[in-house]
């Protein structure tokens, strides 16, 4: 079980409690009830994919610790950071990964740089992404209270060969964005020609 998991500070500097409690403090009850469902699914795939439980389990508590910030915080973060400028064309989709991840650094004082990446890329993924980003990615998308056609499928997959999960939910994320005719991050498109493609 996640909420016995103890903490042995390599990632964040002090307890699972403290940092559930950190990001309950920085959203609704129903973003939190799903960062737990995300975290529970990261430490599954974590123990699948030989990554380290502790740093799945921060990556997942965090990865949305930025999603319900206001555009003024996330614009203001952005002229901080000196991020790359394009990025004031976009929205909360974007941002709360891209510059979450900034948030979480300063905020919370996580500094691993394969967490704080992953949480960069859980939403819009990278061509290149390292076994944590590819969980998160997945974990994200996959946790038990999602519900849409396929998920039984890609849930399987993910546990037989997360790579192809990562082109499958790809996929079937651009088809849907374009379904909707919105606007298509770049970065996504990068991560579909690298991972869904045959």
């Amino acid at each position: 079980m996640t909420n016995e998991m103890i903490y042995r500070g390599r990632y964040y500097n002090g307890s699972r409690k403290s940092l559930v409690e950190a990001a309950q403090a920085a959203m609704s009850e129903y973003r939190f009830q799903h960062v737990l469902r995300v975290e529970e699914m990261a430490v599954a795939l974590a123990e699948k994919w030989g990554v380290d439980a502790e740093k799945a389990s921060v990556a997942a508590l965090t990865h949305d610790y930025a999603k319900e910030r206001s555009d003024a915080d996330f614009l203001a973060k952005i002229a901080e950071k000196q991020l790359y400028p394009d990025l004031v064309n976009w929205g909360n989709n974007v941002w709360h990964g891209i510059v979450g991840a900034e948030m979480v650094k300063d905020e919370l004082g996580i500094e691993n740089e394969d967490i704080l990446t992953a949480i960069r890329q859980h939403t819009t993924g990278a061509p290149y992404m390292t076994t944590l980003s590819q969980i998160i990615y997945m974990a994200d998308y996959i946790e038990s209270g999602r519900d849409f056609p396929g998920i039984e499928e890609v849930r399987t997959l993910a546990f037989e060969d997360l790579a192809a999960s990562v082109g499958w939910q790809t996929s079937h994320t651009l088809a849907y964005l374009i379904e909707k005719q919105v606007p298509v991050y770049p970065g996504t498109l990068l991560t579909y020609n690298a991972w869904s493609v045959k």
